[in-house]
């Protein structure tokens, strides 16, 4: 069985790898990339927490991750409709040469 230390380590990696795509990246899709991976990590805490903790027939950890998944469905959804707002507007998805949020 894997220890409880593996899935945390692994989830670690995860926010990091998406910490740094959405901090160092341009371009406004990378950046949701970035962000999804960060939520990703946070579901792997939740259902690693979940699976090792007294109770794991509570399902309380797979109520936190399904409620997760929907925000981040959300998130993509309204984020991916900005994006292509902007697209539209200053014909670019760099978020440097998006200076003005007003139409």
């Amino acid at each position: 069985m894997t220890p409880l230390s593996a899935y945390l380590i692994l989830s670690a990696m995860i926010f990091a790898i998406g910490l740094a795509g959405a901090l160092t990246r341009r371009n406004a899709i990378i950046v949701l990339i970035g962000i999804e991976l960060m939520l990703n990590a946070a579901n792997l805490n939740f259902i690693a927490f979940w699976r090792f903790s007294e109770h794991p027939e509570a399902l309380t950890g797979i109520m936190f991750v399904i409620f997760s998944i929907g925000i981040a469905a959300a998130e993509a959804a309204v984020g991916l409709a900005l994006i292509i707002a902007i697209y539209r507007h200053y014909k670019t998805t760099n978020v440097d040469e998006v200076n003005s949020l007003r139409g």
